[in-house]
């Protein structure tokens, strides 16, 4: 049915007596009360949004982004309202407070000129903090599951969202849970890691800490982004529905159920053919039918024009629309496109039920409501404008505790960190004296690009820096460039590391966006090679003799064959954020205890990919291939400057069964033995030997990180429900079998300090949504002694 025409509900523009303004009534209720008053055009405005100074010419752009056109007139855009804003801190660099006052300006602006005076949505990214030019970078995702503590990813994802919410922002897309599957692929840097319990747990703190400040999460990239063939951006996926169902769904239910998400971003990718922006049983079946999702779906950038463009399921923009409609793509980012003119037209022609319109638009009706957006006194921003400060010290102080926990050390052979005070030390490497080599892609430097005349807008302190303030007399060599083949520069390297008592030779990656970086979206590899000469320069400089401290930053895992193996020590930091050099300086010299863990597993082969921890028994070294993929540092590793000794490992009370519907408690305690303060991070494994389905030697249930002071200790018991054994059977029901399993205690997933049998009795039980997705742990510190 047609909306009426505006000349009939005039009195709809002041809100009086009308119950979609009535901030008493449930969104539900307004957005049920508010569509029936709106034509069609008025519908349709809600679902897109608008990019305002999005420049879609020259070297910077995405691809296909100067295919969709320069974007609307302004006026003409909001003439009939408008869902959304995409980027205004996001596009340029714009000072915060003069940001938020154009922000201001501009809704005032939206709800003048349309009938209902509906402000837009706000949304920008946030995946290591505000983009925004002057706003804190944090730690990237692969360091926040470095950290294993989703505690701090809370706090921080809290303060994120309260400095855009600050600036009149209403939604962050972010976080990503894409499980990473190829290491080859650009935006592993982007992922929390190759677990999806890791990935769940850690990304659903995130949304709890974002959702906390009033903004919504965004999850991304629903689903399958990551698995894609070759490790190639945007390429096809071809997986079995197990792989879907048992490893890339888990991370999104986890955020949905426990972090109580209130977006979803579609995935660009093509699962066996069908594309994610037109699966109807995806994203409509699975998220909301079975899994009972209320919010909205949002569309990838230009996504629902790529069915036509890039997929070649739509003839048009108006079919495109109609099959993500359908599907349930409620609205089309960043820009008014197909869900533009082209729906409209489609919906007159009578190809697009404008029922489909109203479910998308009831959505997103409800969401404004809950966001204040229909209400009569809306006000564009929370505070004054003043007041908005997005670099302050204590969000400064945060991103550097996260970096420091993210850090992972794992070699230390002979001592030789931290780094004794009076040597000489040299520095060699092209990511030691770079501000950039701290920064993910998504971070607004590296996001937007240069703007050499405004500077990067935050300090970012180099490796170089940092620890030049820690060592006297600290020496530098580049070496080499990140990319590039120019060696010319190793010898002079060499030379340096040869009169040195101990160099620190750091090499790694540059985020950048489509080819512009060597990590980073639509920056793939082709194997796990350092970019450029940069393994030449490792080479040379550990052939000299002298002791060699071996730093990566990098966005992904880089192969560390037996050409490395001469290295004494080897630091591993996921671009760890604006206060990242100051806290591997901090490693390095020993004022701070590493800690972090390994969120990827560390490849001693460039080939042999895929292939992650998560692998059956055949996707191990095995008599039957010549290929060994087993990694030179497996998920979970790490080490410290302090030792942990752990006792009394135990299955509590009755251990004769396992009941398929129950849950067993298993307790371990661990004491730091050292001398000084530090943290272990004690892991819990499922190994599931005899299965309908071939399953993964072992497999990440658990988790605690526990700091400890020197002889502390304390005992960790985990709470594990049956549902953890779950997994998708052979008629593709996820189900917990009766059987023996092994319930592992380890340091990392191939270092396991204390193995329990259980067996699992009962039927086979199905399990779905609604299953028990966590085993919480609870630390009690000192416990009794003899207490096992």
């Amino acid at each position: 049915m047609r909306g009426h025409e505006p000349n009939d509900t005039r009195s709809a523009a002041s809100g009086e007596g009308e119950q979609w303004r009535d901030a008493g009534s449930t969104p539900a209720q307004r957005a049920e009360a508010l569509i029936p008053l709106m034509t069609l055009e008025e519908k349709v405005a809600q679902l897109v949004g608008v990019w305002v100074g999005a420049d879609a010419s020259g070297g910077g752009v995405a691809p296909h982004q100067t295919d969709m056109g320069e974007g609307p007139d302004w006026q003409d855009a909001i003439r009939q309202g408008l869902g959304q804003l995409t980027r205004p801190f996001g596009t340029a660099p714009v000072d915060p407070v003069a940001g938020a006052r154009s922000l201001a300006a501009s809704q005032e602006e939206i709800v003048r000129a349309s009938r209902f005076g509906i402000p837009a949505q706000v949304h920008e990214e946030c995946l290591t903090g505000f983009a925004a030019w002057k706003a804190t970078v944090y730690p990237a995702p692969l360091s926040w599951g470095a950290s294993f503590d989703p505690e701090l990813v809370e706090e921080m994802a809290g303060r994120i969202g309260r400095s855009m919410r600050a600036a009149g922002v209403h939604q962050g897309l972010a976080p990503v849970l894409d499980v990473t599957r190829d290491y080859r692929w650009g935006r592993t840097e982007e992922t929390i890691g190759e677990d999806p319990y890791l990935v769940g747990t850690v990304g659903a703190a995130y949304v709890r800490g974002l959702e906390s400040s009033g903004l919504v999460a965004t999850l991304k990239h629903f689903a399958g982004y990551s698995a894609s063939r070759g490790g190639r951006n945007l390429a096809p996926v071809h997986m079995g529905r197990r792989e879907l169902a048992d490893v890339i769904l888990p991370p999104f239910e986890m955020a949905l159920r426990l972090g109580g998400a209130r977006s979803v971003m579609n995935s660009y990718a093509e699962i066996d053919g069908v594309p994610v922006a037109a699966d109807e049983s995806l994203l409509t079946g699975l998220l909301r039918d079975e899994w009972g999702f209320e919010g909205t779906v949002v569309a990838d950038y230009f996504s629902v024009r790529f069915l036509e463009r890039l997929h070649g399921v739509a003839a048009d923009g108006g079919q495109a629309a109609g099959l993500a409609l359908r599907a349930g793509i409620d609205v089309e980012l960043p820009t008014v496109d197909a869900y533009g003119a082209p729906l409209v037209e489609a919906v007159k022609a009578g190809a697009v039920d404008e029922a489909l319109i109203d479910r998308a638009l009831r959505r997103v009706l409800i969401q404004k409501a809950e966001l204040g957006l229909l209400d009569a006194g809306w006000r564009p921003l929370p505070g004054p404008a003043e007041e908005v400060r997005l670099d302050d010290e204590e969000s400064q102080e945060l991103a550097l505790r996260l970096a420091r926990e993210a850090i992972v050390l794992l070699r230390n052979d002979d001592g030789v960190l931290p780094l004794a005070a009076g040597g000489r030390v040299a520095l060699v490497g092209p990511v030691a004296d770079d501000p950039m080599a701290m920064l993910g892609c998504y971070a607004f430097p590296a996001h937007v690009g240069p703007h050499p005349e405004h500077g990067l807008g935050v300090e970012i302190p180099s490796l170089r820096e940092a620890l030049a303030e820690r060592v006297p007399g600290l020496e530098y060599v580049q070496g080499c460039d990140i990319s590039g083949t120019d060696t010319s520069g190793i010898a002079e390297a060499v030379e340096l590391a040869k009169s040195s008592d101990v160099c620190v030779l750091a090499v790694g990656d540059r985020a950048g966006l489509f080819g512009r970086g060597t990590s980073g979206e639509g920056c793939d590899a082709t194997d796990l090679r350092l970019p450029g000469v940069q393994a030449e320069l490792v080479e040379a400089v550990l052939a000299t003799g002298t002791p060699v401290v071996l730093v990566l930053l990098a966005g992904r895992p880089y192969a560390l064959g037996p050409e490395t193996d001469a290295a004494k020590a080897v630091l591993f930091g996921f671009f760890p954020g604006q206060r990242g050099g100051q806290a591997l300086a901090e490693v390095l010299t020993g004022a701070v205890n590493p800690t972090g863990r390994l969120p990827v597993s560390v490849p001693r082969d460039a080939g042999g990919l895929p292939s992650t921890y998560l692998s059956p028994p055949l996707g191990r070294r095995s008599q039957v291939s010549s290929v060994d993929p087993t990694p030179a540092y497996p998920f979970g590793h790490g080490l410290g400057y302090t030792a942990y000794e752990w006792s009394g490992a135990r299955v509590r009370g009755d251990v004769t069964g396992w009941p398929v519907d129950g849950e067993v408690e298993v307790e371990v305690t661990v004491r730091n033995t050292g001398e000084r303060a530090g943290a272990e991070v004690v892991q819990l494994y499922l190994h599931d030997p005899v299965a309908q389905t071939t399953r993964p030697v072992v497999r990440l249930i658990g988790f605690a990180r526990v700091p400890l002071e020197a002889g502390e200790s304390a005992r960790v018991t985990f709470t594990v429900p049956a549902d953890l054994t779950s997994f998708t059977g052979t008629d593709g029901r996820r189900i917990v079998e009766p059987g023996e399993v092994e319930l592992r205690l380890g340091r990392s997933c191939a270092e396991a300090v204390a193995t329990l049998p259980l067996r699992l009795t009962g039927d086979v039980r199905e399990v779905g949504h609604r299953r028990r997705l966590q085993a919480p742990a609870q630390i009690d510190r000192n416990p009794p002694e003899g207490r096992a």
